[in-house]
């Protein structure tokens, strides 16, 4: 066979080989476009919420009533009952005063049960503590402690805490029997950033005085917002002539009519819901902290906190063989009971071990875009040389 010939069949295997090579690479970008079209910029690849009523009493009742709300909120949002945790005192429903037994409203009108059919209070009663709350958040609880009262969370997981109750200066009530500090709200968080426990937290207080509990928070990540400045009180919205006590309070009543009006599509953002703030609604000041959050919040969407995620990662096998790591407990320590660190259970959306091998983007993530070009096109070039060489051999036989 003449020269000529076999360096023609040589350029047609390479062009083939380059074709083939750049229609699978923009295979890839087209899926990988697919799955990130509706990505919202957070990084994080699910949703848990924390909502706790600190109070108890009758005369209470406004309080759990704002903890239930938020609990159907989120629950109607899309976040599972197994990634809500909620602690309530739960003395109201069945409250021998209670004329409409079995039942807690937020509205006069008693157009909505909230305690429904559906709601699994996860701490109850006296269980309701400043020690549980913090173990809660930090994850040392101890080793009996049931999956259903132990935060699952990771470094990938956005959490909403929302708090009610009786507050003051850097302080809010537990019970009427123990208080906690902006200081050990603040060493909590501090703990969870330190031990990967969540990609962004939302933290929400709706108490006297509430602002001042986010002011010893130091960890990055953290957006906060209260219902009242310092040595302001914050206010319940209207009462029931019926049940005899207020139903709700202000600042819940104002953030769910903003919540009430979107969906888990929704593009509402935070900036949205902090702008309906009004002083003059409320009663008092409310306050936002976002100096530690480092995401605008005109790009911060509702559901990136109040809802869950839709997005869906994909992950090389490699990387699922290598996370098949065991998880230590926690140290004991001198004058408290041995603590240990969850186990992350398949009901999870992503495992702790395979983080450590994950880009900084979170949500998709589909091996090396440039070494998988690289090896597609010196795999397509190297069967075609084969290819021509066949050929080749081929023609020099006939």
């Amino acid at each position: 066979m003449r020269p000529g010939t076999i360096l023609k069949y040589i350029a047609a295997s390479v062009c083939i080989a380059s074709t083939l090579a750049i229609s699978v690479t923009n295979n890839q970008e087209d899926v990988e476009g697919f799955f990130n079209k509706n990505k919202s910029g957070s990084g994080h690849t699910n949703n848990w919420a924390v909502l706790v009523c600190t109070s108890r009493f009758w005369f209470n009742y406004r309080h759990i009533a704002n903890t239930l709300s938020m609990y159907r909120t989120v629950k109607r949002l899309g976040i599972p009952d197994s990634n809500i945790i909620m602690m309530l005192a739960d003395d109201v429903a069945c409250n021998s005063r209670n004329i409409f037994p079995a039942t807690v409203y937020n509205n006069r009108g008693r157009y909505l049960d909230l305690y429904g059919e559906n709601v699994e209070v996860d701490y109850r009663g006296y269980e309701v503590t400043v020690e549980n709350f913090i173990r809660l958040l930090t994850g040392r609880v101890t080793k009996e402690t049931p999956r259903s009262k132990r935060l699952l969370t990771d470094d990938q997981s956005n959490i909403f805490v929302y708090m009610t109750g009786h507050g003051g200066e850097e302080f809010l009530k537990f019970q009427d029997a123990e208080e906690i500090s902006a200081y050990d709200l603040g060493d909590a968080f501090q703990q969870m950033y330190e031990k990967k426990r969540y990609n962004e937290i939302l933290f929400m207080i709706d108490t006297c005085q509430a602002n001042t509990m986010y002011t010893k928070i130091h960890s990055p990540n953290i957006l906060a917002t209260g219902s009242s400045k310092l040595k302001e009180s914050s206010y319940s919205h209207h009462d029931d002539p019926d049940i005899g006590v207020a139903v709700i309070d202000r600042f819940t009543y104002y953030v769910l009519e903003v919540l009430e009006k979107i969906d888990m599509q929704s593009k509402a953002t935070m900036k949205d819901l902090f702008d309906t703030y009004d002083p003059a609604l409320l009663h008092s000041t409310p306050g936002v902290r976002d100096d530690l959050f480092k995401r605008p919040l005109d790009q911060v969407l509702l559901t990136d906190f109040f809802g869950n995620v839709q997005n869906v990662e994909l992950t090389e096998l490699n990387d699922q063989a290598s996370s098949q790591t065991e998880i230590e407990p926690a140290p004991e320590e001198a004058g408290e009971p041995q603590v240990m660190e969850p186990q992350i259970s398949k009901e999870n959306h992503s495992s702790r071990a395979t983080q450590t091998s994950r880009h900084h983007d979170h949500t998709f993530e589909i091996g090396d875009p440039s070494r998988s070009q690289t090896m597609r096109y010196v795999a397509f070039v190297a069967l075609s040389a084969i290819l021509g060489g066949a050929l080749f051999a081929g023609s020099s036989v006939l």
